[in-house]
């Protein structure tokens, strides 16, 4: 048994059966060190060693948790909640679904922005989210359709689009490491090589909106009530004072390139301003970063079970193994390719992380099996980017999650990771295996 499989199958099989995320992270480490010849000591070092790499993403998204707090306590968030459900009002429940889908869209536009317009990743839905589930469950909106439509802007830009986030995945490690790996990537249009693939999510995309979720759902408006203020007094000054704070935190963020010191210096631009007072300060803080503290931990032990993953050394063997299987043929090499990619995508949580991994293995496989380069650059990014919008671990999925389940009524792994599982990583498959044989 290969410890990459095991350890990923078990973490798998253990939140599909509602195990926390964070405990199936952690049984799956030890179950693919054990499997992987580490021991108990050499996984637990590794498992360990790993854990630094999750503090930095924590921290930030603790602070943002903080952050998002003031900003609805300014009443910023609430003054859009309350023109839509004005808008609700004025047009009557025969024509809400046309605020439904602005509002769908809304979130689409704000989320495909958050990856190359204004790259600050997630960091905007704990700031939008809450403040607008009481109108989601008034117009009786099923959250898996805004899970979908969240993770296909979270991830579908900056696979397809070299700017912002894009600029960083397609090109600085993308081609980078493809060309690292001994091809020459001179001539390739990077946007040409990912098209298919992209088209792949916006096929999913379609069929998440316009059938699986499309129905009303129902949920409990009272259960909202107790952790969201539907009722929050604002005015055009604390408005005002709301918008100087996430202008100064975005251009901070992107000056310094860090989350946490734009994060705190929006918070404090509240406390000064006294729209948060400065004796609310400590209990805001502490508010905050329970609201994101789930994240956090999942951040964190998911860099653990990664570390442990690399460990085992097993990531080439499963390779090496899958290699045997193919027997020259191009395709079933590519379909065996973008599987590996999406079991170890899915164990590691991040395809930014993951393409460097593969892409020393994958391109002389490419090579050998008569690929030409447009080719290489589609199958590695696509095995890349498979599996980050259905793993539990992956920020793309627990962005969405941490918004959506303020009031406890959205489940991670079966109303995110599964529905963007199914939509989203089998269709890349197919698609991302069609554009390898057609380039």
């Amino acid at each position: 048994m290969n410890a990459v499989i095991a350890a990923v199958g078990i973490m798998l099989i253990l939140s599909l059966s509602r195990v926390h995320v964070v405990i199936a992270l952690i049984v799956g480490a030890l179950a693919g060190g054990l499997v992987g010849g580490l021991g108990i000591e050499g996984t637990l070092k590794a498992f360990n060693g790993g854990l630094g790499g999750g503090a930095t993403v924590a921290l930030s998204y603790a602070l943002l948790g903080a952050f998002a707090v003031a900003i609805a306590k300014s009443g910023m968030a609430h003054a859009l909640a309350d023109r839509i459900l004005a808008m609700v009002g004025q047009q009557g429940h025969a024509n809400t679904g046309k605020v439904k889908w602005l509002l769908i869209g809304l979130l689409l536009v704000v989320a495909i922005s958050s990856q190359n317009i204004l790259p600050i990743h997630i960091a905007f839905i704990p700031l939008l989210v809450p403040p607008l589930l009481y109108v989601l469950t008034k117009l009786q909106i099923d959250r898996r359709l805004v899970a979908c439509v969240m993770t296909f802007g979270l991830i579908t830009p900056y696979m397809f689009l070299p700017v912002g986030f894009g600029n960083i995945f397609l090109n600085e490690i993308l081609l980078a490491n493809v060309s690292r790996s001994g091809v020459d990537v001179s001539a390739v249009n990077v946007t040409h090589a990912m098209a298919i693939p992209a088209a792949g999510m916006l096929f999913g995309l379609l069929v998440a909106v316009l059938f699986s979720y499309r129905k009303k759902r129902v949920y409990d408006l009272e259960k909202i009530e107790q952790v969201e203020q539907v009722a929050v007094r604002y005015n055009p000054m604390t408005l005002l004072v709301a918008g100087v704070a996430i202008g100064a935190a975005f251009i901070i963020q992107l000056w310094l390139d860090s989350m946490i010191i734009g994060a705190m210096a929006g918070f404090l631009i509240f406390s000064v301003s006294g729209i948060v007072r400065w004796r609310e300060t400590d209990d805001l803080f502490t508010e905050g970063m329970k609201m994101m503290a789930m994240i956090g931990f999942i951040m964190i032990a998911a860099s653990g079970f990664a570390e442990v993953m690399k460990a085992t050394g097993e990531v080439n063997s499963l390779v090496e193994a899958s290699a045997v299987w193919i027997n020259h043929s191009k395709g079933i090499g590519a379909l065996l390719m973008l599987l590996v990619g999406l079991l170890v995508t899915m164990g590691i949580g991040s395809s930014f992380s993951t393409v460097p991994i593969l892409a020393a293995i994958f391109v002389p496989l490419c090579v050998q099996l008569g690929f030409d380069p447009v080719a290489t650059v589609c199958i590695v990014g696509t095995a890349g980017a498979l599996g980050d919008a259905g793993s539990p671990a992956s920020d793309s999925t627990l962005g969405p999650t941490s918004g959506l389940n303020v009031d406890g009524q959205h489940h991670h792994i079966w109303d995110t990771v599964v529905p963007t599982f199914i939509h989203y990583n089998l269709p890349l498959l197919a698609f991302g295996w069609l554009a390898a044989m057609t380039l």
